[in-house]
C-alpha cells in the first residue's frame, strides 16, 4: 500500500516537474546596469564607475560621460563641404571622425536563474553601434547590427543561482566595419550610443521555437503560421508542435497540432494553417488584435497580429488595405535625431508619453499613418501602434542620396534587413518595408530587397528610396520640397499653385508610373522657439523679413496647411505625410517640429488648428492664394473637395469673408461626394465693399455633423 502511495506521489511529482518545464520561462534584465568605457575592445575594464538605464542612452548615465555624443558622420561631413563650412580636402570614405577619448561602453549587471533549463538565449532588441556579450566571464557572441535584435546561445555559460552579463558596444559608429551599415544621416549632428530597447534571457527545453511569424489570408478566414523549431540537443527528437489563436485577451479561437521531426542540431521552419470564424479585420479605425502561440513540450512563443492586409496598386496609384481604397494620412517620426534633444531624456521609453505620441494627439491632427524615418524605434512603439491603431512605413537607417552609396557589404545588408524583418513582421501596424531615404542604391534594388523580401509571408509593399521599385505594385516615395527654391535663391509663391496640379516630381523614384507616397514637403521649419532652422533662414528672409518667433509660428502653420490642403486636393498621392511629428530642435538643426512643450507633448496651438483641418477625412481646399481683392469684386472661387471615407457624404458648403470673426458677406451650396470621391465647386461670391484684411473661408458640414472641415485664405481688400 505504501509503495503504491509512493509511486503515485513520485508520478505526481514527474508531471509538476514537467508542467512547470514546459513553456518559456522569460527573464526580464531592464533596469539599471553599471557601466564603463574604454579605449580598446578588450579586456573588459576592472572598475565600472556609471550607471545608466537599459533601455535608454548613454547620455543619460550618472555621473555623466563627457562628450559621449560627439561624433562627425561622413555624411555630416559631405554636407558641411557642400555648404563650405569645411574643406574639402576633409571629406572622409570610413564612417566618421570620432571626437571623443572613447571607442567602446561596457554594461554590467548580475541576475538570478532559479533553475536551469536545457538552452537559455540572450535577446538584446537593438543596440548602437555592435554588441559583444559575455556571460559569467565566456565569450557569448558578437552581432554588427544597430536596428534589429541580437540573439545569443549563452546555455552553456549560464548556472543556477546568480550569473554575471557583461554586454559591450560601440560608443560611435566608426568601431563597426566600414562594409556594415552603423545609420547614415547628412543632418544628424550627435551619435549617442546606448542598449536602447528591450534586454532578457529566455529558458527553455527543446524544441526550441525560434521565432514565429503570422500571415493573415482574410479572404479566407485563416492564418497561416510560421515556427522555426530548433533542436539543440544530441538526440534525435520525434515530437509535436501546437499552434492556437486567441483573441487579445480572450477566448482561444483556433488550435491546431502538427507532429515534428528533428534531427541533432536541426533547424526547421514548421507551418500550419488556422480559421479563425468571424475574423474582425485591424484597421487604424478598429484595431483589433489576435494572439498566436506555437508550443512545444519545452517551449512556447507568442506574437500578437492583426487580421490585416496591405497594399499598393499601380494600375490606380492607390493603398488598399483589407481589399478597400484607403488614403494615407500622418507625418513622420524621425526618433533617431531625437535622441540627441536635450529635452529627449528617458521619454522615448516611458509608456504613458508614447502613448500620447502615438495615440491620442494623431487622432486629434486626423492621422492614421507615420514614416518611422532613418531608423527603427523601440519595440514598445510597434506595440502602441497596433494597439492604438497607425499603419506605419517602417525605414531602415541608410540616407545617402545619388551615387554616394557606402561600401556595404551584400551579405551584411540581407542579414540586417532579414532580422529587421524579422523583428516587426507580426505587427499590423507595419504596412510598408522602406529600405532606405532619398538613396538610389542599385545593390539594394537588385540583389538585397529580391532577395529578403520573400521571407515576409504577408508580401508588404517595399519603398526604395529614390531607386525605382522592385516589384510592379511598389510605391515610391516623393519629397517635392517647393519652399526649398527660396533656399537655392530661386523664387516661389504660393499663388504658383493656382496652375499646378500636383504631379509627381523626379525626386521621386523615376522614371516610374507606380503610385506615390508624398512624405515630405515644406521647407519651413522652424525651432520650438520660432526661429528659422539652419535650411530655412533664407527662406524666412524672404517671407518674413524682421519677423518675431510668434508671427514666423503663425505663417508656418498657415503655409503649411495650404500645401497640405493642395496636395491632397489633387488626389495624385497615394497618401500625404507631413515632415516632421518628433525630432530635435535647438540652435543650428537643420529640421524641427512642431511642440510648444515636447516633454507635455503640448502642440504649438497655430499647427494643431491649421494642420488638424487640413488633414480632415472630409478635405477642403480653396484654389485662391491672390493677396488682394478690390471692393466689391464678384468672382467664382474654384475650391476642391475630397472624401477619404468609404462613405458618401452630403451636405452644406459655405464660403465667407470673415472680419473680427464676423462674416461680411456669404453664400452657401449643397455638395455631394461619392465614396473616395473628389470634386471641384465653382462658389461666386462678391467682396465685401469695406477695406480691410479678411479671412476667406470655406466651411464643409457632412450633414448634421457639429464640426465643419475649414479652408482658410488670408485676403486684403483694397
Amino acid at each position: 500500500m505504501r509503495s503504491a502511495w509512493l509511486k503515485l506521489v513520485l508520478s505526481a511529482l514527474a508531471l509538476a516537474s514537467l508542467a512547470a518545464a514546459a513553456g518559456r520561462t522569460t527573464i526580464p534584465l531592464d533596469g539599471e546596469w553599471q557601466l564603463a568605457d574604454s579605449v580598446h575592445p578588450a579586456p573588459a575594464p576592472a572598475v565600472f564607475g556609471h550607471r545608466v538605464a537599459v533601455p535608454g542612452l548613454a547620455n543619460q548615465a550618472q555621473p555623466p560621460l563627457q562628450d559621449i555624443d560627439r561624433f562627425d558622420s561622413r555624411e555630416f561631413i559631405a554636407a558641411s563641404i557642400r555648404e563650405k563650412r569645411l574643406p574639402a580636402d576633409a571629406a572622409v570614405r570610413h564612417a566618421g571622425v570620432p571626437r571623443q577619448e572613447r571607442n567602446y561602453l561596457w554594461y554590467r549587471r548580475t541576475f538570478t536563474i532559479p533553475a536551469l533549463r536545457a538552452t537559455a538565449t540572450l535577446q538584446v532588441n537593438k543596440a548602437q553601434w555592435g554588441t559583444g556579450v559575455w556571460v559569467n566571464g565566456q565569450p557569448a557572441g558578437d552581432s554588427l547590427g544597430c536596428f534589429s535584435a541580437g540573439y545569443f546561445d549563452v546555455s552553456k555559460f549560464v548556472r543556477a543561482g546568480e550569473n554575471e552579463i557583461v554586454i559591450r558596444i560601440g560608443a560611435h559608429p566608426a568601431v563597426l566595419p566600414e562594409w556594415a551599415p552603423a545609420g547614415t544621416d547628412f543632418e544628424k549632428y550627435k551619435w549617442t550610443p546606448g542598449i536602447y530597447d528591450s534586454v532578457s534571457l529566455h529558458l527553455a527545453d527543446n524544441p526550441r521555437i525560434e521565432s514565429l511569424q503570422v500571415a493573415p489570408r482574410i479572404g479566407a478566414g485563416e492564418a497561416l503560421i510560421e515556427a522555426i523549431v530548433v533542436n539543440q540537443s544530441d538526440r534525435a527528437l520525434n515530437t509535436w508542435l501546437r499552434f492556437n489563436v486567441s483573441e487579445w485577451k480572450g477566448a482561444r479561437v483556433a488550435a491546431q497540432r502538427v507532429r515534428v521531426s528533428l534531427l541533432p542540431g536541426e533547424r526547421k521552419p514548421v507551418r500550419a494553417t488556422l480559421k479563425i470564424p468571424a475574423a474582425r479585420l485591424w484597421t487604424p479605425e478598429t484595431p483589433h488584435l489576435y494572439v498566436a502561440e506555437a508550443e512545444s513540450p519545452g517551449d512556447s512563443l507568442s506574437a500578437r497580429f492583426g487580421m490585416r492586409e496591405f497594399r499598393f496598386d499601380t494600375a490606380t496609384k492607390r493603398a488598399y488595405l483589407n481589399g478597400k481604397l484607403y488614403f494615407l494620412r500622418g507625418s513622420n517620426i524621425t526618433l533617431h535625431r531625437f535622441f540627441e534633444d536635450p529635452e529627449c531624456k528617458d521619454r522615448p521609453w516611458n509608456e504613458a508619453w508614447v502613448r500620447r505620441l502615438l495615440g491620442e494627439l494623431p487622432k486629434q491632427m486626423n492621422w492614421n499613418t507615420f514614416r518611422l524615418c532613418i531608423g527603427p524605434a523601440p519595440k514598445m512603439w510597434f506595440d502602441i501602434a497596433d494597439e492604438m491603431g497607425l499603419l506605419l512605413q517602417n525605414e531602415f537607417f541608410i540616407w545617402n542620396g545619388r551615387g554616394n552609396f557606402p561600401p556595404y557589404s551584400e551579405q551584411e545588408l540581407v542579414r540586417q534587413y532579414s532580422d529587421w524583418m524579422r523583428d516587426h513582421w507580426n505587427h499590423p501596424s507595419v504596412a510598408i518595408w522602406d529600405a532606405t531615404n532619398e538613396t538610389d542604391s542599385a545593390l539594394l534594388r537588385d540583389a538585397v530587397i529580391p532577395k529578403v523580401r520573400q521571407l515576409d509571408l504577408s508580401g508588404r509593399p517595399w519603398d526604395n528610396g529614390y531607386s525605382t521599385p522592385t516589384a510592379v505594385d511598389d510605391p515610391v516615395e516623393d519629397h517635392p520640397y517647393l519652399f526649398s527654391r527660396l533656399y537655392s535663391g530661386r523664387d516661389f509663391s504660393m499663388t504658383e499653385l493656382e496652375t499646378m496640379t500636383g504631379a509627381k516630381t523626379t525626386n521621386a523614384g523615376h522614371p516610374s508610373a507606380h503610385a506615390v507616397l508624398i512624405n515630405e514637403y515644406g521647407w519651413l521649419w522652424l525651432n520650438r522657439d520660432g526661429s528659422p532652422t539652419l535650411l530655412t533662414e533664407k527662406v524666412w528672409d524672404r517671407l518674413l523679413p524682421g519677423a518675431d518667433g510668434p508671427a514666423r509660428l503663425r505663417e508656418y502653420a498657415y503655409l503649411l496647411a495650404g500645401l497640405t490642403e493642395f496636395w491632397r486636393a489633387h488626389r495624385n498621392f497615394a497618401g500625404v505625410l507631413h515632415f516632421t511629428w518628433l525630432t530635435c530642435s535647438y540652435p543650428g538643426v537643420k529640421t524641427s517640429d512642431h511642440w510648444q512643450d515636447v516633454g507635455t507633448l503640448t502642440l504649438e496651438p497655430h499647427f494643431a488648428d491649421w494642420m488638424g483641418e487640413a488633414f480632415k477625412p472630409l478635405g477642403v481646399y480653396i484654389n485662391f492664394w491672390q493677396p488682394r481683392l478690390k471692393q466689391g469684386q464678384r468672382r467664382a472661387y474654384s475650391v476642391m473637395m475630397v472624401n477619404d471615407a468609404a462613405q458618401p457624404v452630403r451636405g452644406t458648403l459655405n464660403l465667407t469673408f470673415e472680419r473680427d470673426g464676423q462674416a461680411r458677406a456669404a453664400t452657401q451650396i449643397q455638395f455631394d461626394l461619392p465614396a473616395y470621391g473628389a470634386h471641384t465647386y465653382e462658389v461666386a461670391l462678391e467682396a465685401p465693399r469695406e477695406p480691410g484684411e479678411y479671412l476667406l473661408k470655406a466651411a464643409a458640414r457632412n450633414g448634421g455633423a457639429e464640426e465643419a472641415t475649414l479652408s482658410r485664405r488670408r485676403v486684403m481688400i483694397e
